[in-house]
């Protein structure tokens, strides 16, 4: 049986992004489960079991900072990283006006996010 504590979703609409990030996560040990907007999010999250989710801002549907209330809302207990490819500074005061744990610039290159990751399972 999996590690609830080592699961995580991503949802993001980017497939190459996605792809990159979940292979990356798989190799670091963790569970795995992506989605492309809001719809495949809230299914997944509703089915329960995650302990992290990591969304990109750019949804179909909407922005992800609009998601997640709505998120919180089905899992309160899910920490939220928010990852953009473009940072403003209007953006980043929208997503950090919500419960997120972590907010992530793509650029950065994936340590920091690592670092992010597992500060989620400590906790």
């Amino acid at each position: 049986m999996m590690d609830f504590e080592r699961r995580i979703l991503i949802i993001d609409p980017d497939s190459k992004d996605r792809g990159n990030l979940s292979s990356y996560l798989r190799k670091e040990n963790f569970a795995v489960e992506t989605g492309k907007g809001l719809a495949d999010a809230l299914k997944k999250i509703s089915d329960g079991g995650f302990g992290c989710l990591i969304m990109d801002v750019d949804l179909p549907e909407m922005k992800g900072y609009e998601a997640v209330p709505i998120i919180k809302n089905l899992d309160t207990g899910i920490k939220i990283i928010m990852t953009t490819k473009k940072n403003s500074k209007r953006l980043e005061a929208k997503v950090r006006e919500q419960d997120i744990f972590f907010y992530f610039i793509k650029s950065f290159g994936k340590e920091e996010l690592k670092l992010a990751i597992n500060n989620v399972f400590i906790h």
